[in-house]
């Protein structure tokens, strides 16, 4: 199943903690038993019809199947844990869920050769099984209901390994497009663009096939599995799509600078007058005026178009102070500082409107957030 990055939820408040295999935490996840549900629903009746005598017990078979299913998810996720961790990737955990399961890293450095081993792990860990699955199968040659879930058992990790290797994100295939891209450019994120839209593609192409092609020849669909398509559809269109938006904006990040963004600006310490900012601005119109305390730290901002309404009888009197808004403490940032490092830090300081200095501490422009936040995403912030 596609591979996450860092998670800091709770453990309790994602699901129920299953303890940790090889030191690797397993959270098996609410929302795993509304996929188990489904499978009991849709499975037990076929149970039946293979095997009337069981009844009622055929729900419990069909359960059993999803619990075979989830094993062969969590081994899955293990591949990918533990080939992660011999490249010395640290694994946060293993989340087991709605839609199979994921495993969630934290931050590392990665190549595209060794993100194409850690993510075809885990198909490679289906095939195995559905391999051990065929070979027990003989076991249970005078045990229909054995035979049935061992069968079945092979059937869906193969199923497992094919689905995954399709080259599309958020499947594990699409790290082939990543790692092809990514070696062809030298940019991971330009591969992941690739992929993500690879993974479109595969939704539109299994939504042709599956769906519309069989409509078109005149064939009574089957409507549960038409909702499996749309389902799962809608799923790895979500996942390529947050790919593809994601990529993009890291690919952004390296022109974002403080420098390249700020407004430019002037500095005057917080005694001036409204009369002495008004006299700065004529030397310097069009720009942005910050009072700075005696220490020269950043305090406010003037606002100027309160400042034009101040009458020109008190404005020698008034203090400039009297028209600006404060800033947040801190609410200051080096001309040079950019990228992630920026972003994160504008993220933790109250206030939408930040100072930019130099090396020497002078103040060279205003920084809005909502310009951040649209060279980095191309959206307006709703932010303050």
């Amino acid at each position: 199943m596609p591979d996450g990055g860092p998670g800091r939820e709770n453990p309790r408040s994602e699901g129920i903690p299953l303890g940790r295999i090889g030191g690797v935490p397993v959270i098996l996840a609410w929302s795993w038993f509304a996929i188990a549900a489904f499978i009991v629903l849709v499975f037990a009746p076929q149970v039946q019809s293979r095997i009337p005598a069981l009844g009622g017990a055929a729900y419990l078979v069909a359960f059993s199947y999803a619990v075979l299913l989830l094993l062969s998810v969590l081994v899955h996720e293990l591949a990918h844990a533990f080939s992660a961790r011999a490249f010395g990737w640290p694994t946060a955990r293993i989340v087991l869920n709605l839609w199979g399961g994921h495993t969630q890293f934290e931050n590392f450095q990665a190549s595209a050769g060794r993100s194409l081993v850690v993510a075809l792990a885990g198909p490679a860990a289906n095939f195995l099984l559905a391999g051990v699955g065929w070979a027990i199968r003989p076991l249970f040659a005078g045990n229909p209901v054995g035979w049935l879930l061992t069968d079945s058992f092979v059937v869906v990790n193969l199923a497992v390994a094919i689905f995954n290797v399709l080259p599309g994100l958020p499947l594990d295939g699409g790290r082939l497009v990543e790692s092809a891209v990514w070696k062809a450019t030298g940019s991971q994120d330009k591969g992941t663009v690739a992929a993500g839209w690879a993974g479109r593609i595969i939704v539109i192409l299994l939504v042709l096939g599956f769906v519309v092609l069989p409509a078109l020849l005149g064939r009574r669909p089957d409507l549960t599995f038409v909702l499996m398509i749309v389902l799962v559809g809608g799923f790895l269109w979500a996942g390529a799509g947050a790919s593809i938006t994601h990529a993009k904006m890291r690919l952004r990040l390296p022109e974002v600078t403080a420098g390249r963004l700020q407004v430019s600006a002037i500095a005057l310490p917080a005694t001036a007058t409204v009369a002495q900012v008004a006299a700065a601005q004529q030397d310097s119109p069009g720009t942005e005026v910050i009072l700075t305390a005696a220490t020269g730290q950043p305090e406010a901002v003037v606002d100027l178009q309160a400042l034009q309404s101040v009458p020109a009888a008190v404005a020698a009197t008034t203090p400039a102070a009297a028209v600006a808004r404060a800033l947040a403490p801190g609410a200051y940032v080096p001309e040079w500082a950019g990228g992630q490092e920026l972003v994160q830090y504008l993220a933790r300081v109250s206030g939408t409107e930040y100072a930019v200095i130099d090396r020497q501490s002078r103040v060279t422009g205003l920084l809005l957030q909502d310009t951040v936040v649209r060279a980095v995403t191309g959206k307006t912030s709703r932010r303050g």
